[in-house]
């Protein structure tokens, strides 16, 4: 006999009252209770299983017992059965989101399996779309493999870390050695090992909204809470500084920006990154920068390490390879400490436990990092006129803008843009379901805004990798799908 899970009881209560997801959402809001459409979609999936006082809210919202609701009413045993126990994702999960391999994602990839075509436009993935690794890094590679066979030391090899280090000085970074230079399985490990490392239950961190919601989920894990800063769409995407400084409080330890960013590829001009660390410096506040599209920027702008403006802060930057080398397989990144390490001494102990933990990143990957950053910049024929980056951008936001009932902030740097939607043309009350629906008609994959961490369901991601052929038909599949589509 098949056990009844937490999902269908869910279904069955909301189908007995007639209640939709929405509907939820709605009353939470009423009651200042935190209930995200992300997280009802995944409770009525069966994907994830709220908390005890969530399930008391839901039951309550419902008019349902608590005790059947959340499956703990006595258990009708019969002779000869017994109860199987049933292993649960640990509750540090409960608000970790990472909508960009979601939901939608899951459905694209359900898809797949039955034999359909999905255009992914939802993922900065180079490789699938034609974008080639330098024959250069292939051959060097290839020509050290045999002596990667071993551990390097936990922060990675010498001569990966000294070539960075001098990239950081090229960026006049100030006060970094080859000691405050870390590699990493890509960004996304050092993200990761950067806030397991800092953050105590109910420490804060300013992180951007929109942002790459890794941030925001390992920010969750390790315990801290993190606010959100608004970026300001009417102003090119910048960071709100006004926002930033009334979000800051005595539990606030960093602030984090994404520069170039994801998902609005905005570049933050020199001004605004000053103003920046003029807040930070007034509250003692480390910086995280994560900049991995600093080499994708276009229109002859320039990108600033803002930790080249903060030499009295201590400064945290990211960056790697996968992106701007079109190597995202190949998994590394890194980080430079910079600035005031004084301030950060048991801190970076805490760094260096965890590094020490993990043993080393890729060591094949970090064989190509001299290579890579010495040797000639191929990324930079992608991004000027005639290149296929700055092309393909430049056909996404003139198709997209032409559909009517979608606006969008011309993107500067990286490959992705976040037009938004006229919620009241189309009648959008949920993002994810636009996503959904467009995915199940068109075929096409994106990522809706909430994905994001972006309150509001009127923006979507677009990744603008492929060639402008198949942009072209994706732009106008979207645009006779929004013809007709109301929610």
């Amino acid at each position: 006999m098949t056990k009844e899970s937490f999902a269908d009881r869910l279904k069955k209560a909301m189908n007995a009252r007639g209640i939709k997801q929405v509907d939820l959402i709605r009353y939470a809001q009423e009651q200042g209770v935190k209930l995200g459409k992300s997280h009802i979609s995944q409770y009525v999936s069966g994907k994830t299983v709220p908390r005890a006082d969530m399930v008391h809210f839901l039951a309550e919202a419902l008019q349902a017992d608590p005790d059947w609701l959340s499956g703990t009413s006595p258990a009708q045993e019969t002779e000869g059965e017994t109860t199987m126990r049933e292993f649960k994702k640990s509750s540090k999960l409960e608000h970790v989101l990472y909508d960009v391999r979601g939901p939608v994602v899951e459905e694209a990839t359900r898809m797949e399996n039955t034999g359909t075509n999905v255009l992914k436009l939802n993922i900065g993935n180079p490789a699938p779309f034609g974008f080639r690794t330098p024959d250069e890094i292939i051959y060097d590679m290839r020509q050290q493999l045999t002596e990667c066979e071993g551990y390097s030391t936990a922060k990675g090899s010498f001569s990966a870390r000294k070539a960075i280090m001098q990239y950081a000085q090229l960026k006049q970074i100030p006060n970094v050695s080859i000691e405050d230079v870390y590699t990493g399985n890509g960004v996304s490990e050092l993200i990761n090992l950067c806030m397991s490392a800092l953050l105590d239950n109910g420490d804060e961190i300013l992180i951007p909204s929109p942002d790459y919601p890794l941030w925001t989920a390992c920010a969750t894990l390790a315990g801290g809470k993190v606010v959100h800063y608004l970026c300001d769409e009417q102003s090119d995407w910048y960071p709100d500084l006004e926002d930033i400084k009334k979000k800051i409080n005595s539990r606030t330890k960093a602030i984090v920006i994404i520069n170039p960013n994801n998902p609005t590829g905005a570049l933050y001009p020199r001004e605004i990154l000053q103003q920046i660390v003029e807040i930070a410096r007034k509250h003692q506040l480390i910086l995280f920068s994560d900049e991995i599209y600093d080499r994708l920027v276009m229109d002859e702008e320039e990108h600033v390490s803002i930790a080249s403006l903060a030499p009295d802060l201590f400064c945290v930057t990211f960056s790697g390879l996968s992106k701007s080398h079109m190597i995202a397989g190949f998994r590394i990144g890194w980080m430079v400490l910079s600035g005031n390490k004084s301030m950060a001494k048991d801190y970076i102990e805490g760094i260096n436990m965890l590094s020490n933990m993990r043993l080393c990143s890729n060591v094949p990957a970090q064989s190509i990092v001299q290579t890579a950053l010495g040797g000639h910049q191929s990324v930079k024929d992608y991004i000027i006129p005639g290149g296929r980056i700055y092309e393909q951008r430049e056909y996404i936001y003139k198709a997209l803008t032409d559909i009517p009932g979608i606006t969008a902030v011309k993107p500067k740097a990286a490959f992705y843009i976040f037009p938004k939607l006229d919620v009241k043309k189309f009648n959008i009350i949920n993002d994810e379901k636009f996503a959904l629906d467009l995915l199940r008609e068109k075929h096409i994959l994106i990522i809706h805004g909430g994905g994001f961490n972006w309150k509001q369901p009127d923006h979507f991601r677009v990744v603008y990798l492929p060639r402008v052929e198949v942009l072209e038909q994706a732009s106008k599949k979207i645009a006779d799908f929004l013809s007709r589509y109301r929610q």
